[in-house]
């Protein structure tokens, strides 16, 4: 007689590793980034205007970050694993309202998607500090780039060429991608994270530390630099493609720069090299600058849509070289007591862009035309470098400073 045997994957979990960490990750890209460039698109055509664009994104912003401070208080009553599960069927919902096309779908589809992102993006950091040693978590954050340049390095200029071949194509593309995350999730078994003691005491509140936060300039500089820098980030996906419709260029050109810009993001490395030769105030200051005058100049040249457009371009190599430096005055700025508050904290520079850009772009459309929203961005960026002056000279210097 043969003995059945139950498969060794059910019988027990399969042990979380840096490459299942990294597959969700890019499944994720692929998800997002087929939808980055589309959606602006689909939004101004079925609004027809940008101002109402910015008011959707405005409210869309506010609804994102309210829910990121939800989810570590919804997991005090539901299982993390369901949170997650939620997250990803937001992205599987989003795509089919996105099918349906009306203006009305086209903006839940747009909310859900924001949703999924920060449900997801809490619980899968959760889930890596969870499982991943210290040690291993720089191999895990280069393994997660990797695996997610796919899909934001291809993504925007597939997801624009497929929507001007068969419209529901991008969205099929992202609800399918999302349910094989799913799936991945599901096989890896994560659960609630790991088991832990239960604390001698509640766990610190993030927003007790506002207080402490404000009474130290150079945490408040840091963060302004983050803000400042997603800001650029919004202004350039989210208005170029609006900016390139309205100027009568192709509607898939957003998404191709999108995806060269992406591609650029490889350099990455070659930029660090150049922070380390240098110093972290110098590659701020540089940044900030050269992305000033960029948008500056891409404004002032609303007439020549295709020189404008390639001032943006070049803005956008200099925003690479922020996500590389700008970052680490307030990381190392911030005292060994007070990182997981702060790092609370620092994390929310995200949703606050996605707060105040569209929100200052939908008041500016209100008496300017789109180029307007390029001066602003280009005068913030300026501010930041006027900050970034103050930077003392050797910051950083001893850590970034290359091995001999």
């Amino acid at each position: 007689m043969f003995e059945r045997r139950i498969p060794e994957w059910l019988r027990h979990a399969p042990a979380p590793s840096v490459h299942g960490f990294a597959v969700l990750a890019g499944l994720e890209g692929v998800t997002r980034g087929i939808l980055i460039s589309v959606f602006p698109i689909v939004i101004y055509q079925a609004l027809g205007s940008a101002s109402r664009v910015s008011e959707v994104y405005f409210y869309i912003g506010l609804a994102s970050l309210l829910t990121g401070l939800l989810v570590p208080f919804l997991n005090r009553f539901l299982p993390r694993r369901w949170i997650y599960a939620i997250g990803a069927l937001c992205y599987i919902l989003g795509a089919g309202f996105a099918i349906v096309g009306t203006p009305e779908a086209l903006i839940a589809a747009l909310a859900l998607n924001a949703l999924a992102a920060v449900i997801t993006f809490v619980c899968f950091n959760a889930y890596v500090l969870d499982y991943i040693k210290r040690i291993e978590l720089g191999r895990n954050e280069t393994l997660r780039m990797l695996y997610s340049a796919f899909g934001w390095t291809l993504g925007p200029v597939a997801g624009v060429a497929l929507y001007a071949w068969w419209p529901p194509a991008p969205f099929l593309i992202a609800g399918v991608s999302a349910a094989v995350m799913l799936a991945i999730f599901a096989y890896m078994r994560l659960g609630n994270g790991k088991l832990i003691t239960r604390a001698k005491r509640p766990p610190p509140n993030p927003l007790a530390f506002l207080g402490r936060f404000v009474q130290q300039p150079r945490l408040v500089a840091g963060f302004s630099f983050a803000v400042i820098r997603s800001c650029g980030w919004w202004a350039y996906v989210v208005y170029l493609p609006i900016f390139a419709v309205e100027k009568g260029l192709s509607d898939q050109l957003g998404g191709i720069l999108l995806s060269i810009t992406n591609a650029a993001l490889f350099a990455s490395p070659l930029m660090l090299r150049w922070m380390q030769r240098r110093s972290v105030p110098v590659a701020v200051r540089t940044g900030f600058a050269a992305a000033s005058v960029l948008f500056v100049v891409a404004g002032s040249l609303g007439a020549l849509p295709w020189l404008a457009l390639a001032a943006l371009f070049v803005a956008s190599l200099f925003l690479i070289l922020l996500d590389v430096s700008a970052g680490l005055p307030f990381l190392m700025a911030v005292k060994p007591s007070e990182r997981t508050e702060m790092s609370a904290i620092y994390s929310s520079y995200r949703d606050v862009s996605g707060i105040l850009t569209p929100g200052f772009a939908w008041a500016v459309l209100l008496f300017a035309p789109i180029s307007g929203i390029f001066y602003l961005t280009g005068a913030a960026f300026f501010s930041a470098f006027v900050i970034a002056r103050k930077l003392h000279p050797r910051l950083g210097e001893n850590r970034l400073a290359p091995s001999e």
